[in-house]
């Protein structure tokens, strides 16, 4: 059993989540709740494995480790039902350098590309200062509160387009898209041959016994027309050592993305990355579900925390990844409004939902990969605030 309620000092590490809080908020005081990695302890193993090498008193250049590909292709197989051969797989120095890489290697400037907002921002900003134009799917939002995709919006304003930015499972709303969705979104883009790229980030954290689908397994149509990301980063709590992969099935695809990366030499994996993707693809099930169950039980409490003390904040409840989309339309304060809540009266750092795109106004995400005595202490906190209004 892993201890998950254990608190751990991050004041001082250089954890962006702590220590930018004066640059980001303006107030190195509040509690962050906002950037999305966990404050439970990287797991021993991974510890352990990096420890092993450190050991060694060289840190010369590094070969890709025999394991390497073979861990992401079991794993993708043992956990998700997606076959892949190794030689479609490549290190990326991080998905949302990734996604730049793909633009600059296969758009040009003033290409068109899709995002489905509310949606991560990092989409919008690499599309952007890569000189593309973004195109708006917005997602819909049901009368349950849920959200699905708008595909016929999408094959209306698909022609022309290049790229599409898929969140799978999304971000900030934590969908599992299925097997159905992404079939015809699959159909969609190839209709229009628009390249799809699926950040698939979040993929190991689906909840409740929810299955996650990777987008290029659902078809040929799908394989052929996408490039996926993943990581062991978020899961296993690793953001740091920047372990990203890349996966593409298509051979011309592939060759044009790779070898542009190659040519740039942004392919190569630094020292530890290969060496913490292993440890956590071969030894981290267990550590995982345990990690997955805490989170649920997070959720969980912040859904009766809401409906006891605070029903006019309500959280939807994520199918997957441990952020939690709060709709805070209920406490009747204009956006700005429900930012200074949190900020100056709750004292806490959230990330600001529209950050995401207006669809996120009168949102907040919260981030529940921590203690449950931290999360206690913020609901609490957001608790006093809202009484006082």
């Amino acid at each position: 059993m892993y201890d998950f309620d254990r608190y751990i000092e991050r004041r001082g590490s250089g954890a962006i989540k702590y220590d930018g809080l004066k640059q980001w908020y303006g107030d190195s005081e509040l509690l962050p709740m906002w950037v999305a990695d966990m404050d439970f302890a990287t797991p021993d193993f991974i510890i352990d494995a990096l420890k092993q090498r450190l050991d060694h008193p060289i840190f010369g250049y590094t070969i890709e480790p025999e394991r390497y590909r073979p861990s992401i292709v079991e794993w993708l197989y043992n956990r998700h039902g997606w076959k892949i051969e190794s030689g479609w797989i490549s290190f990326i120095p991080g998905i949302v350098k990734g996604i730049g890489m793909a633009i600059s290697a296969l758009l040009q400037p003033g290409d068109k590309i899709i995002i489905q907002p509310p949606v991560y921002h990092p989409f919008r900003m690499v599309a952007e200062h890569n000189g593309c134009e973004v195109v708006e799917n917005p997602l819909r939002q049901e009368v349950d509160g849920s959200y699905t995709m708008d595909l016929e919006h999408l094959d209306s304003i698909a022609a022309g387009c290049k790229m599409l930015i898929l969140a799978n499972p999304h971000n900030p709303v934590g969908i599992l898209w299925s097997k159905e969705t992404l079939i015809r979104l699959a159909e969609i883009c190839s209709k229009h041959n628009i390249i799809v790229i699926s950040d698939e980030i979040h993929s190991d954290m689906a909840l409740w016994g929810g299955k996650h689908i990777p987008f290029a397994s659902v078809s040929d149509k799908a394989a052929q027309c996408s490039i996926t990301f993943g990581a062991p980063s978020k899961t296993f709590n690793i953001a740091g050592i920047v372990a990203s992969y890349a996966v593409v099935p298509n051979n011309k695809l592939r060759e044009r993305f790779y070898g542009w990366m190659e040519g740039n030499e942004l392919n190569q994996p630094n020292i530890f990355a290969t060496i913490a993707t292993i440890a956590a693809f071969d030894n981290g099930e267990q550590w995982r579900q345990e990690m997955i169950e805490y989170i649920e039980g997070n959720i969980e409490f912040v859904e009766q925390f809401c409906s006891q003390y605070i029903p006019q904040i309500k959280p939807i409840r994520p199918q997957a990844s441990y952020l939690v989309w709060l709709d805070c339309r209920g406490l009747n304060l204009n956006h700005e409004q429900i930012v200074e809540l949190f900020t100056k009266r709750a004292k806490l750092a959230l990330n600001d939902g529209a950050m995401f795109g207006r669809e996120g106004n009168c949102f907040m995400r919260l981030n529940v990969g921590t203690t449950r005595a931290v999360l206690t202490t913020a609901l609490e906190q957001l608790k006093s605030a809202v009484e006082q209004l």
